[in-house]
């Protein structure tokens, strides 16, 4: 009963707010304490009964007390962060504050007029517990000290260290560095859970990320340099917790288990508190990493940071991250996200058996800021076997997700991990390690490496994904480029796929259709060329299926480049359906336990992204030299990717079906503009290594099927398997690797992508749902 008369009272109090005309003064304590001092309500009673229509009218039209209701909230959790909580009463004032802050933020954020509001400092803010210097302070910072304070308050969010009942510890001597909220990165002691803990850890962690989430209120811009003044202080030296938050915040993300205790469905027997918490970290941590600061992390060797002058505000946040160097740390790092990506993949006798996370993508960015901003990480993580369990994991949610649109964000932040990691050499030499572990994916059953793996996987999302992920083309062949020079074996699945691949993209009606089509055919067959001068011994089933398919080679060899076979062509593929979808003739039964990829269920939310940089501008080229350094490579109009602003699969949207390769040629090019493509591509094709191959091998192949009455293809393989091309192919060309280079397109995209992630994850309670949110569309499937 007493909580229904609460939540009674705080509705009165809501109601009164919204119909007093007259400012209420800021003394008149009576009236403000029904918010927060005579109440019980969770979050979800403060979202359902202060509905977003009251909050807008009283921003309208009683200003003066919409602000007084934020400062003093404000002003109760600067006084419960001093004073460290002893009384439960005090442990709730701050929850009911930390809650109705969490509900009115989003609507202050939507309105630009409002949104100088927390950084001017409140007449009158000295008093009341906050002493003279603190008053100079504009509210927002008042706000997220008191929040950086509570997180590391004994008995409320940490364990007390003190004994007895009487104890109280003083909150401004306190050293939170000893009250990390779990082992792992610097700190070795893991302190007894305690949900109530987790809880309250929670709410104070939402709220923090309604106050970062102002950016979801500015439309998007390629201004990298505009910083979020919320991130900036928070991860700035004004707060004094910034090194034992951001560690509590990594330790508690990698050493979480959702198995837990190995106990068969102990999630439906107790409730998980430190899964929510987990997820609150996590997006806390991804959003407080999205801006660089000054730190010029990206250099080649970590030692080289301390020389180089910071150009702005200092992040200690990606400041700490940079500078995790221990072996045992990044262990600890790499194995707990792996744990948790491979978490939705496990497979158990008993169903539903094992408790299943939500928060990959949010992984999957954290894992990316890692490696971005540390490289010496980057390296650890391809030192060993161990970046295969990051691997099998986005190669799953990739193919899991090529059917569904409201994941087309999924699709790129795994593509880009890849093409990163791809940029490696180590990464395509672990590639070669046999696949054994068999995830349940809608795949060929095949037996083969994880290189075998990744190229079936690429191959489905090519030909059976849907029409916006065509963008995604060009760097998923740019990562199998990449590692094309180390794959020692290729089983004959993944060969004929690749080959699959290469007969779709070279039909003349693809390859005149849009101007960059030819792009495809190219860095299939860099890779092609790459695999015989670098691999040729072991990879007989790769030769195999290239003999098997020469007519493709002679087809592309002799491709017509006069007007009337183009448009004989271009009129073709009215009748034809779309060549890219057509699925392999080896198409078998796919692996056990696997359910095939499906479209999104009808109404289900989906946030808009921007633009996705084209190719040649997500990468640069780098040339391996004979001792294996890179060097890099000058720019110039290279056949396979040449500069031209027909090229601009840059400016597709996911928002909108509008991608280069899917306008049948609505863009009405000229046949005269076709003509000339064709011809400045055509003499250009890398076909002399494929074609002196051919040359040599086919007619000893034909030889022994007639001498010996041959039909058997593992005769043919074992003869291949022997066989050697030494001194009769082409001089070896140098390896080219493309390796990722940021730029501001990429970390708008990153920006949109993160937020949007952010915004649909949290519905319970619905914190930005139905504001007016710009920096993306939220859109219903």
């Amino acid at each position: 009963m007493g909580s229904t008369d609460s939540k009674l009272n705080f509705r009165k109090a809501v109601i009164q707010l919204t119909t007093k005309t007259q400012p209420v003064e800021a003394t008149d304590d009576a009236f403000w304490d029904q918010f927060w001092a005579d109440t019980s309500t969770t979050i979800q009673d403060v979202f359902a009964l202060v509905p977003a229509a009251e909050i807008r009218a009283v921003r309208e039209e009683s200003p003066s007390n919409l602000a007084t209701l934020c400062y003093k909230a404000v002003e109760k959790l600067v006084q419960g962060a001093e004073s460290g909580c002893p009384t439960e009463r005090e442990k709730q004032v701050v929850l009911n504050c930390t809650h109705i802050l969490t509900r009115i933020l989003p609507y202050i954020f939507e309105d630009q007029d409002w949104r100088g509001f927390f950084w001017s400092t409140v007449p009158g803010a000295g008093r009341a517990g906050m002493d003279d210097d603190d008053g100079a302070r504009p509210l927002a910072e008042s706000l997220l000290l008191a929040i950086a304070d509570l997180l590391f308050c004994p008995d409320f969010t940490v364990h007390s260290h003190k004994r007895g009942p009487d104890s109280v510890e003083d909150m401004q001597s306190i050293d939170s560095c000893e009250y990390i909220w779990e082992a792992g990165v610097g700190f070795a002691q893991s302190p007894p859970l305690n949900y109530i803990h987790d809880l309250n850890r929670t709410e104070l962690l939402r709220l923090l990320l309604t106050c970062f989430s102002e950016a979801m209120y500015l439309p998007p811009s390629s201004d990298n340099n505009v910083l979020n003044p919320w991130v900036t202080f928070f991860c700035s030296t004004e707060n004094r917790h910034a090194l034992p938050l951001f560690t509590s915040l990594l330790n508690v993300v990698c050493a979480y288990d959702p198995v837990g205790y190995g106990i068969p469905y102990n999630h439906l027997l107790f409730a998980d508190y430190r899964e929510q918490l987990v997820e609150q970290a996590v997006q806390i941590l991804i959003v407080a990493l999205e801006h660089e600061g000054g730190l010029a992390h990206r250099s080649a060797s970590p030692s080289s940071m301390e020389e180089q002058e910071p150009t702005g505000p200092e992040n200690l946040f990606v400041n700490y991250l940079s500078r995790i160097h221990r072996e045992e740390d990044y262990d600890f790092v790499l194995k707990g996200l792996a744990r948790l990506l491979t978490n939705p993949l496990t497979q158990t006798y008993l169903p539903n058996s094992t408790k299943k996370i939500q928060f990959h993508q949010e992984l999957l960015v954290l894992f990316w800021k890692l490696c971005d901003f540390n490289k010496k990480f980057l390296f650890f993580v391809l030192k060993s076997s161990d970046v295969l369990d990051i691997l099998v994991p986005i190669l799953f949610y990739l193919n899991d997700a090529r059917a569904d649109q409201s994941r087309v964000g999924l699709m790129h932040i795994g593509v880009f991990i890849l093409l990163l990691l791809s940029g490696e050499r180590n990464f395509g030499v672990r590639l070669n390690k046999p696949y054994s572990i068999h995830v349940p994916m809608d795949i060929p059953v095949f037996t083969g490496t994880h290189a075998d793996l990744l190229i079936v996987v690429f191959h489905k999302i090519i030909t059976s994904g849907h029409q916006r992920l065509q963008p995604l083309f060009d760097c998923l062949l740019t990562i199998v480029v990449n590692v094309s020079p180390y794959l020692k074996s290729l089983s004959m699945v993944a060969a004929n796929k690749l080959l699959h691949l290469l007969e779709a993209f070279s039909t003349n009606w693809f390859l005149f259709s849009a101007a960059q089509n030819h792009h495809l055919v190219f860095f299939l067959l860099e890779a092609f060329n790459n695999i015989i001068q670098y691999q040729f011994d072991g990879n007989c089933n790769l030769v195999y299926a290239i003999i098997r398919k020469r007519n493709v080679f002679h087809q592309l060899a002799n491709l017509p480049s006069d007007p009337a076979s183009i448009q004989k062509a271009l009129q073709r593929k009215r009748k034809s359906p779309d060549v890219i979808s057509r699925t392999s003739s080896q198409e078998t039964v796919s692996m056990e336990g696997s359910h095939p990829a499906v479209p999104a269920e009808p109404g289900t939310l989906k946030a808009s992204l921007v633009a996705m940089p084209g190719i040649d501008k997500l990468t640069e080229k780098s040339q391996v030299s004979e001792d294996g350094t890179m060097v890099s490579v000058p720019k110039t109009d290279a056949p396979h990717t040449p500069h031209s602003d027909q090229s601009a699969i840059a400016g597709t949207s996911d928002t909108e079906s509008n991608s280069g390769r899917d306008n049948e040629v609505s863009v009405c090019m000229s046949l005269h503009m076709i003509l000339t493509t064709v011809l400045s591509w055509k003499c250009k094709l890398p076909l002399q290594t494929i074609m002196r191959l051919l040359q040599v091998l086919v007619p000893q192949v034909e030889k022994i099927c007639i001498d010996k009455g041959l039909t058997d293809e593992s005769e043919i393989l074992k003869f291949l398997q022997h066989g050697t091309l030494v001194g009769l192919l082409p001089v070896p060309h140098p390896i080219l690797i493309r390796k990722y280079q940021a730029n501001a397109g990429t970390a708008m995209w990153f920006r949109t992508y993160m937020w949007g992630v952010v915004y649909l994850r949290n519905v319970d309670p619905p914190i930005w749902y139905d504001t007016d949110v710009r920096l993306f569309e939220i859109q219903r499937m």
